[in-house]
């Protein structure tokens, strides 16, 4: 791995266009994919400078050559059990059962009785991740520890959701986000803060809205096994608060990743490859009966399944076809790496290159504006669709979200890593 950044260097001095605004000496003033606006106001700011730079989200802006991506490596996992308790270990794994072509799965099965869905009201931000890095921090010591304030060797932690809302943003035309970062031990921490148009739509889902998420649920219920020797229980209870998560380290660009995401199953074969290859993602989507519905969900749909198992190396996705009433009438696999010649000849479509360039340009931004190294100032980039991204400083402010048992606990073994 490269050695570890110094304080303050933050990859800014690698590129002239990631100067802060006032500090370019006119040297980023053509790379359009920065612009001056005027900062957006905070009920609580360190400081309102009346200008900084933005983050344009133009697609042409980031045609480019395909960024470094290493390959992901799984350095951890650990499970959350029914009560959301966590355990550092594989206890949730489920294993992938292959299921007929044409199964006729009901996802409807279930619903009113046997179904135990997680309080999505309730906001856990990074604290599960935190919890395994305390738990397995040896596993992230940087090698230079003796000369550095910092005692892991990764520049960015987060969940793999926050990675993928990245990616799909030069695409997205509806749903806006707001990503809260923290610079702490030279580490920086994102983790998403929910908007005002997500509250409204998650305390305004329709009925018919609420049962088919559970959709996605019971579908993994009737192709997951808890164990090589068993086979899938599809009359058993659906609960959402169950979960295995994988925890991958890999490199984007010059930026070192740790971040984790939920795996729904593991291939079944004993001679599989080591995770994450073993992995599979399992998804549900409506048939496809019409070549304009077809051209749809290669747009839209498969860049987000493509973002979401690309990043942590998931090569599979097994996706069930549904009708309308909720019947499984089809299954197929896709194979990640497949996906981008799947598209290649839709009009107008996605590009995997845009992409990761935008989210490397976009970890370059956040390096270069979150430089104070304080657990309760945190920077919160925030971007609606056709608009560049913004962003507001706060101290000691609602959006903080390092825990103090976690801030403790690394600065209390970072204290005892530098006694004699």
């Amino acid at each position: 791995m490269d050695q570890h950044r110094s304080h303050g260097s933050s990859g800014c001095n690698q590129r002239s266009s990631y100067k802060r605004g006032g500090d370019d000496g006119g040297r980023n003033r053509s790379d359009k994919r920065f612009r001056t606006i005027h900062h957006q106001s905070g009920s609580d700011p360190v400081q309102n400078p009346p200008t900084s730079q933005g983050l344009s989200t133009r697609r042409e802006l980031y045609e480019r050559d395909f960024p470094v991506y290493k390959q992901p490596v799984e350095v951890g996992c650990f499970s959350l059990d029914s009560g959301r308790r966590f355990f550092n270990d594989s206890r949730q794994m489920r294993y992938y059962v292959e299921p007929d072509r044409n199964p006729n799965f009901d996802l409807r099965d279930g619903y009113t009785d046997r179904f135990t869905k997680r309080d999505d009201s309730v906001k856990e931000k990074l604290d599960h991740i935190l919890r395994w890095i305390v738990v397995n921090r040896s596993k992230l010591n940087s090698r230079s520890t003796t000369t550095s304030s910092c005692g892991l060797d990764v520049d960015f932690v987060t969940w793999r959701g926050h990675l993928t809302k990245l990616l799909t943003t030069p695409y997205e035309t509806r749903e806006g986000w707001s990503l809260a970062v923290t610079r702490f031990r030279d580490t920086l921490y994102i983790s998403e803060v929910e908007t005002e148009a997500a509250r409204r739509e998650r305390e305004n889902r329709t009925e018919r809205h609420e049962e088919m998420m559970y959709w996605g649920y019971k579908f993994e219920q009737y192709i997951c096994a808890d164990s090589l020797h068993s086979s899938p229980d599809p009359g058993g209870v659906v609960n959402t608060n169950e979960a295995f998560c994988t925890v991958v380290q890999t490199r984007l660009s010059d930026h070192r990743l740790l971040f984790s995401g939920e795996v729904d199953c593991r291939d079944k074969d004993s001679s599989a490859s080591a995770p994450p290859a073993s992995y599979v993602e399992l998804k549900t989507s409506a048939e496809i009966c019409t070549p304009k519905q077809r051209s749809n969900f290669h747009r839209f749909k498969l860049l987000k399944w493509w973002a979401q198992s690309f990043l942590p190396g998931v090569p599979r996705i097994v996706a069930g076809f549904r009708d309308h009433e909720g019947t499984v009438v089809s299954v197929e696999t896709f194979h990640v790496s497949k996906i981008s010649h799947l598209i290649k000849n839709e009009y107008n479509c996605w590009k995997p290159t845009v992409c990761m360039n935008f989210c490397s340009d976009f970890l370059s931004f956040v390096k270069c504006v979150a430089v104070e190294d304080n657990p309760s100032v945190v920077y919160l980039f925030c971007w609606e669709p056709r608009r560049d991204v913004t962003y507001t400083i706060h101290r000691d402010s609602h959006y903080s979200f390092l825990p103090h048992w976690f801030v403790q606990e690394m600065t209390n073994s970072q204290d005892s890593h530098h006694q004699p």
